[in-house]
């Protein structure tokens, strides 16, 4: 009986384990291939299901995190321990979970051995058969290697480097890795927590620890009341995880609305030419005032008349980077005409002030180290909370820039079973970051990239006979998402699965 107890993951584990996303873990769930219970499977169903998995040599973890990484614009970061603290923390309860399977299999041994005296009294044959099965059951208990050892170990292994946070009342999950805040590594899984200024003070990330241990790793202003500490608050950005599992209760943002307005004075950390008419921006925020949006929402940025040459100068941008980076914002400047989808300097994009605002980066007023007011953000054209349709991301131009951030944040919350990316250009060569795309569509095994032009795209579309049940995502020139949006919503696309965003 004891042969065949098994060990039990839940799915985030398990993905964990096999480098790939929850979501396509679901997707064998649903298709009948991966047994599971209660949100819970077995070592033995999972190493069944992925026979070709050699935990060994397998790399496709640590590969998919690597490529992600890239991908999100952000370093690859050092895989560091947990702090001292938190590593005996962790070894010790496995101690202690180890301690109890050795007495749960001395308890076992010792009624197995009273049943056998007790039955050796009885000389029926009855007995003596269920003796022999018993005999032959707690050999087997004892003596056979658990099933599927080099997984469990693994996942113990895992256990001690990364926590594992249940997030209340969402049911979302995230692991913490290394010694890294609970805020830090919420923002690195997509996830939007309430939070301000990031650094202890303002006590906007408190959450209340329903279970597991928390430890301050940072020093923090914030007084808690006698109330809070009743019920067990922690600060997000001042704590780690000791213990392995942790469940916390946190207020998210699920909706634009839930996410304040706010402004905040950034540093230019570089400037690179994507091509002869996109600029990519790189700004870096203050560490302690950090700006909070949603993946695909739009900012205001300001230059002032230092640098603009003789007035303050104003233009509105979408963010083109995820929100799980939120200090490292990125935004793609084009001087396209988006009416005629001409490159001609000085034309307006969003009024005569983009253009002017495209054109001081372009000459250089602009530059690493300069400060650079952003406002907001702005804007509904954000991923649709609680869905599993397919996405399909339709970007025109550089309506790629808040496609872009939508992708990176649906790929870091496994948003969607499959990801489509069609781009369109008006002009030859267009799409200005096809490495990146590319890396998409080779790392993940549900996402599709295709780059074509804008007279191309209408066919293409009405070709694609899953759109109807996808949630499709479309943005560029307003004169050239209008009329498209009409024909995917002619063509059957449900209203409240089309979001459009008209730059």
């Amino acid at each position: 009986m004891l042969a065949h107890m098994s060990q039990w993951l839940t799915l985030s584990r398990a993905a964990h384990l096999l480098g790939i996303s929850r979501i396509a873990l679901q997707k064998r769930i649903r298709e009948g291939e991966l047994p599971s219970f209660d949100g819970m499977v077995t070592v033995e169903d999972v190493q069944r299901t992925w026979p070709e998995l050699n935990l060994d040599e397998s790399g496709s973890f640590e590969k998919t995190r690597a490529i992600r990484e890239d991908a999100f614009a952000r370093r690859l970061r050092e895989r560091v321990l947990p702090t001292q603290e938190a590593l005996a923390q962790r070894l010790f309860a496995q101690g202690q979970e180890l301690a109890e399977l050795q007495r749960t299999l001395t308890r076992y041994h010792a009624l197995f051995e009273s049943l056998q005296a007790r039955l050796s009294a009885e000389p029926a044959p009855a007995a003596g058969e269920l003796m022999r099965l018993l005999d032959e059951g707690l050999a087997q208990a004892l003596a056979a290697p658990a099933p599927a050892g080099d997984m469990v170990a693994l996942d113990a292994m895992l256990r001690v480097m990364s926590a594992h946070v249940t997030v209340k009342p969402s049911g979302r999950e995230f692991f913490v890795e290394g010694p890294e805040t609970l805020l830090k590594a919420a923002l690195r899984a997509g996830l939007t927590p309430n939070y301000g200024c990031g650094n202890g003070n303002c006590g906007l990330c408190k959450a209340r620890l329903v279970s597991g241990e928390a430890r301050a790793v940072s020093s923090s202003e914030y007084r808690f009341s006698a109330a809070e500490k009743a019920q067990n608050h922690v600060l997000m950005c001042a704590c780690t995880a000791l213990s392995s599992d942790l469940v916390l209760e946190v207020l998210e943002a699920g909706a634009p609305e839930d996410i304040p307005e706010q402004r905040v004075v950034a540093k230019v950390r570089r400037v690179d030419v994507l091509s002869d008419e996109v600029l990519r921006l790189h700004l870096q925020t203050p560490r302690s005032n950090r700006l909070r949006f949603l993946a695909g929402q739009r900012v205001t940025l300001g230059v002032g008349a230092d640098l603009a040459g003789g007035s303050d100068l104003h233009a509105e941008y979408p963010v083109a980077s995820c929100p799980c980076d939120d200090r490292n914002l990125m935004f793609h400047l084009c001087r396209t005409d988006r009416r005629a989808g001409l490159c001609l300097p000085g034309i307006p994009l969003r009024g005569p002030a983009s253009a002017d605002f495209w054109q001081c980066v372009s000459d250089g007023r602009v530059k690493a180290g300069d400060e650079v007011s952003v406002s907001g953000p702005w804007g509904r054209f954000v991923l649709q909370t609680g869905s599993v349709r397919p996405l399909v991301f339709i970007a025109i131009d550089e309506g790629f820039a808040p496609v872009n951030s939508l992708i990176e944040h649906a790929i870091a919350v496994d948003a969607a079973e499959s990801i489509s990316l069609y781009w369109a250009s008006s002009r030859p060569g267009g799409q200005y970051l096809p490495n990146q795309c590319r890396a998409w569509d080779e790392a993940l095994d549900e996402f599709s990239y295709l780059p074509l032009a804008v007279d191309e795209l209408p066919a293409v579309l009405a070709a694609n006979a899953a759109l109807p049940a996808s949630d499709v995502y479309l943005a560029g020139a307003a004169e050239r998402v209008e009329p498209l949006a009409a024909a995917l919503l002619a063509a059957g696309v449900p209203p409240q699965q089309l979001h459009v965003e008209g730059l």
